[in-house]
Formats: C-alpha cells, sequence, structure tokens
C-alpha cells in the first residue's frame, strides 16, 4: 500500500499534444478583429400629445473645430530628486510656474487636472521644459502691545516662515484633435480621441472652478458660501454644489448642468466639533475622538497656520511635558527645562487657556518629532469632506432639503452658468468655445393613460391622476394561510388591525386566513436595547411560538418616518440620487428588512398606521399580494 501511494505520487503528468503541422504552401494571414458599430435608431415614437419640454442643457457652439489639444506629462520633484505624489501641491506649483514662467510658455494658458496633465491649446515652444518653483509659507506671528498686552490683542505681522524648492518638468505626451467631437456628432465612427476630447472641456470646467478656491468631487464644484449650506446636524453640513460635463447629443455638443450636494465638516472650534458628534458621557470619548479627527485640517488661533491632525496626545495639556531652550538671566547661557503646554501657552505666549487645561492636545507634527497644541486654540477649516456614514435623521433631513421644485432649480441653474462666466474662461476662448444660457428646449409626448386590468375582466379607468379601487377585486388574488403579525411598541390593537385586513382582502378576492399568532414587544425591550437587538428579541418569540417559519408577517412599527428598524426607503428621482452623491446602501438599510429578506426569506410587510380606511389596507394588500 504505501509503495503504491510513493509510484502514484512520483507518477509524472501527461504531456501535451503536439502541435498540427502546417503545410508548405498554407499562407499565414493574422486574424482581425472584427468592428463593431452602434446600431442607428429607425425612427422615433409618435403617439401621445406633443409638449415643450426644458432639459438641463446649455447648447455649446464650436467655432474653431480644428483647434488641437496637447497633453503634457507633469512630473513634479523634491530637492532629493524624488517624485512627489501630492494631488494638493500640484496646483499650487502650477500655478505659481505660470506666474513666473509664463513667458517661457509663450503666454500659453493651460487646464491642469490636478495629478499628471496639463493641456494646451496647441504647442507650447518645447517639448520638454524643466523649471525650478520654491514655494513659500507663511505665518501670523503675534506681537505684544507696547503696554504689555497679550498676544491676543496685539498685532499681527506676515514673515516669510518656511520655503521648499521643486523641480517641475513639462513634457510632451499626445495630440488630441477637437475635431473628434464634431465627427462624432455625424455619426461618423470615432475612436478614443472623442471621449479624450470631452474629458479635456470637463477639466477646463475644473481649472476653473479650482482657481476660484472651490471644493472638487469628480465633476461636481462646491463654493464656500453660508448661503449653499444644509445643517444636517451632529457637526454635519450638506454643501450644495453644481455638476457639469460636457456631452454630445442629437442636437449637436452641450453642456450639462445639475444641482449636486456633498457632506463636510462643520468649520469652527474643534471641541464643538466633538460635542455635536459624540456622546460626552461615553467613556471610550477621546478614543473616538482620536480616530475622528486623524488627516482633518484645523487652523490656529494664535497663529494663521493651517496643520493636519495626526493624533492626540495621551496626557492632559497640563500634564504633558516638553523640553524648552530658555536664556538664563543676562549671562546668555542657554539652559534646557521641561515645561508643559499649558504653561508654555499661558506664561510664555500670554494666551489664555480657559477650558482646555485637563484635554489631550492634538498632535500636528510627525510620529518621531510630536508638535502639540490646545484644542481651543483649533477650529476646522471649510471644505473638508465628511465621508462617514450619516446618521438616519441625517439623511432624512439631506434628502428633505435637497428637494427643489422645477422653476426653482431652472433658475438657479441660469444663475450658476452666468456667476461662473464659462465664455470669459482664457483656454475655452482660445478653441473659440461659447456656451448659450438658455436651458434646451425638447419635444415631449404625454402618453395615454394606462388601463388597469382588475377581477371580474373589468378595467379600471383611472380619472385625474389616480385610480379607485372600490367594489373592485384583483386580477390574480393570492391564498395567505401561515402568517403572523407582529408589533413593535405601537400604540394601536393589533387584533383590530388583523382582523380589518382579512375583511378588505376577502371583498378584494383574497383568501387570508386569520394569523398563526399576535406577537407583542415587550416594553423593557423598546425602552433599552437597540434596532439591532429588538429585531433579534422579536424573532427569538417567533420562533419560540410557531411550530416553522411564516409565509409572510406583517409588521407594524412605532414611526411613521426614519425608523430604526426598518432603516430608509425614500422616494428619490435617478438625478436627484446622482446630484446628491447618495448610495442605494445609504438609501435603504434596517436590520427588520435584512433579517426577513436575507436571513430568514421571509416576505414582510411593515406598516405605521395612523387612520386606518379601505383605501389604506387596499394599498397595504396591493403590496402584499405582489409579495
Amino acid at each position: 500500500m504505501e509503495k503504491a501511494s510513493t509510484e502514484e505520487a512520483l507518477e509524472l503528468p501527461s504531456l501535451p499534444l503536439p502541435l498540427p503541422t502546417i503545410p508548405s504552401n498554407v499562407k499565414l494571414e493574422s486574424l482581425k478583429p472584427p468592428k463593431y458599430s452602434i446600431v442607428s435608431r429607425s425612427e422615433v415614437g409618435t403617439s401621445g400629445r406633443k409638449i415643450s419640454l426644458l432639459a438641463n442643457h446649455f447648447k455649446v457652439s464650436v467655432n474653431a473645430p480644428d483647434a488641437v489639444f496637447y497633453q503634457y506629462t507633469v512630473t513634479v520633484l523634491s530637492e532629493d530628486s524624488r517624485v512627489v505624489e501630492s494631488n494638493r501641491i500640484g496646483r499650487k506649483l502650477v500655478d505659481k510656474l505660470y506666474q513666473t514662467y509664463s513667458s517661457e510658455l509663450a503666454g500659453k494658458r493651460f487646464a491642469y487636472d490636478g495629478e499628471k496633465s496639463l493641456y494646451t491649446v496647441g504647442p507650447l515652444p518645447q517639448n520638454k521644459f524643466e523649471f525650478t518653483i520654491v514655494l513659500e509659507d507663511s505665518l501670523a506671528k503675534w506681537s505684544p502691545d507696547a503696554d504689555g498686552g497679550s498676544a491676543e490683542t496685539g498685532k499681527r505681522t506676515k514673515r516669510s516662515f518656511q520655503s521648499k524648492t521643486y523641480k517641475v518638468e513639462l513634457s510632451y505626451s499626445a495630440k488630441i484633435p477637437l475635431k473628434s467631437i464634431s465627427l462624432a456628432l455625424k455619426g461618423v465612427q470615432s475612436d478614443d480621441s472623442t471621449q479624450d476630447a470631452l474629458r479635456v472641456l470637463d477639466i477646463i470646467l475644473r481649472q476653473q472652478a479650482a482657481d476660484r478656491g472651490c471644493l472638487l468631487v469628480r465633476q461636481s464644484f462646491f463654493q464656500d458660501d453660508s448661503r449653499n449650506y444644509v445643517d444636517l446636524g451632529g457637526g454635519v453640513l450638506g454643501l450644495r454644489g453644481f455638476h457639469s460635463s460636457f456631452r454630445p447629443t442629437q442636437g449637436g455638443l452641450s453642456l450639462n448642468m445639475d444641482v449636486s450636494t456633498t457632506m463636510i465638516l462643520r468649520p469652527g472650534p474643534v471641541f464643538e466639533f466633538l460635542k455635536q458628534n459624540l456622546n460626552l458621557n461615553d467613556e471610550r470619548f477621546w478614543l473616538k475622538a482620536r480616530r475622528m479627527l486623524k488627516n482633518m485640517r484645523i487652523k490656529t488661533r494664535h497663529r494663521n497656520m493651517e496643520f493636519k491632525i495626526t493624533g492626540l496626545s495621551e496626557k492632559p495639556c497640563c500634564e504633558l511635558y516638553f523640553p524648552m531652550k530658555v536664556k538664563n538671566g543676562g549671562c546668555g547661557e542657554v539652559r534646557t527645562v521641561e515645561i508643559t503646554v499649558y504653561e508654555y501657552f499661558t506664561k510664555h505666549c500670554g494666551i489664555e487657556l480657559t477650558y482646555s487645561a485637563d484635554m489631550p492636545c492634538l498632535d500636528v507634527g510627525k510620529p518621531k518629532r510630536p508638535n502639540y497644541l490646545p484644542l481651543e486654540l483649533c477650529s476646522l477649516v471649510s471644505l473638508q469632506r465628511y465621508t462617514k456614514a450619516l446618521t438616519t435623521n441625517q439623511r432624512a433631513t439631506l434628502v428633505e432639503r435637497s428637494r427643489q421644485k422645477p422653476r426653482e432649480r431652472i433658475q438657479i441653474l441660469t444663475d450658476a452658468l452666468k456667476n461662473n462666466k464659462f465664455n470669459e474662461n482664457p483656454v475655452l476662448s482660445a478653441c473659440e468655445i461659447s456656451i448659450g444660457r438658455q436651458l434646451t428646449e425638447v419635444e415631449g409626448r404625454i402618453l395615454e393613460t394606462p388601463r388597469l386590468k382588475v377581477g371580474n375582466h373589468e378595467d379600471c379607468i383611472p380619472r385625474n391622476g389616480r385610480w379607485n379601487y372600490n367594489n373592485k377585486r384583483f386580477l390574480d388574488p393570492k391564498k395567505i394561510e401561515r402568517w403572523i403579525a407582529v408589533n413593535f411598541s405601537a400604540r394601536c390593537d393589533l387584533s383590530q388591525i388583523s382582523r380589518d385586513l382579512i375583511s378588505c382582502a376577502r371583498n378584494k378576492g383574497i383568501e387570508m386566513e386569520r394569523p398563526h399568532t399576535l406577537i407583542e414587544e415587550e416594553r423593557h425591550q423598546a425602552a433599552k436595547a437597540g434596532p439591532a437587538a429588538r429585531v433579534e428579541a422579536m424573532f427569538d418569540q417567533i420562533i419560540a411560538k410557531l411550530p416553522g417559519p411564516p409565509e409572510f408577517i406583517l409588521c407594524v412599527l412605532p414611526v411613521r418616518k426614519n425608523s430604526d428598524i426598518y432603516g430608509m426607503a425614500f422616494a428619490v428621482d435617478f438625478f436627484s440620487y446622482l446630484a446628491s452623491q447618495l448610495t442605494f446602501s445609504m438609501l435603504c438599510q434596517g436590520p427588520w428588512k435584512k433579517k426577513c429578506l436575507c436571513d430568514m426569506g421571509i416576505a414582510t410587510q411593515c406598516i405605521s398606521p395612523g387612520k386606518i380606511n379601505d383605501q389604506y389596507l387596499t394599498n397595504v394588500l396591493l403590496k402584499i399580494n405582489s409579495k
């Protein structure tokens, strides 16, 4: 047995089959992949009543279709010739490059994508450039008054603080003809250059928004204006902005604009943000604060400087010592003393600290060289994105405040186009591209209202946009046998609701049996436990009282909107969904749906009844019957 297994282990794999021999009189040819083209639309629909509609597109005119974009690769090197990958420094360097060396670039304006590509209309004088750029940071130095006043009441003077030297290399990469867009609009087969040209046009608008100090999120830009804030609570703001992109359409090239919303941190004192976002009574308050504040940008009150938070100190401000060199009287000797951060700012800087003595300090230094700042001297800077998950109430507020009526949205978009002054952009002007100021008018059709098929071979004809189901039966009624009803502490008569539902179902043709059982949530469970724990406790009762899983569960919730047990389910149209940058997981989630549908595979219908009548129960039964 052992010998046989050894032989099997040493058995060599079979050799592959030999390739077939090719006759000498056969000529080999490379096989080209077939070319596919988009099938053109044969015709458009004609049924319905024609109406005029306005689309959020602005017509774009290209008067110099033969213009060519030249792409150049941007490489940033530090003083020690290492490649710099930081995107934040890139735009500063390119802006300084144009200010310093515009004559060497023949005065050409360009668009920079913030990373490694730069675009000009027409070529630069050379295919490769090397520039030396010096960036200077400045700090605001507080000087006490002549009468010995504190640093907060003194004068502020700026001086050069630190300078860094970079080498910026520009090297020619590719040509992107603008003509490819016009060819694509004419239906001529085009290659990737069409998309490249459209991408360059979008980058031009991004560059203009960056020059105005806007926050850029892909093709959306957000200006720091308090009028665009939406307070979501918890130190989080919704910031309204705009999305813009060039699109080829049947009517020609157009600029698509829409409203957009993103989440940012509320600018202001750091401790105020922590109080609004976290629970002060939580034992893990500072541990959560350390994780939350990491990589946020702050500005100090005593010096007009920005820092990035790297962590929190382990000890409070009044117990955090560091070595400081001081002069020993008039003899000029320098000695090192240990002093706390609190003493340094209060005694040596003359800054009064009211509440941060017993709190940790913000660390804005490096791992081997920390730099500690008292919490109350630091404020969060504006336009910092908040990327964590929103709470249920924050999501509800965001969706509610993001709604706009059509006329309001039209006015906002036309005003935005006017205020952004795209037609004055020097790069677009070099291409002789102009953008119209009126929304595009398109033709629409109001289709005939569909007729619903109901029971007894009847049609249900809508009137004034509504269907009336009174005295109507369902077309395909189902039979509901094993079902239960549960109540999550809602103030209602669960037994009466089930009887009314059964009576209405039988009138609509549904054979609905009496529920197997009615389960009420225990009061102490609702008061103390979280949503997930309440759902698990309810299912423990269901498993204990039922011999097997039910076909259907009717769930009564205590609140109609924003229930933590159910989750969220908003009616958001597709464009608002994109504009507000909400993900599907943000819109629909909850422990009850997850437990029933994903874990147990049980159909469920949640209700939160206020006034129960035949119309309400009919709408509920329509959902139940389809499930």
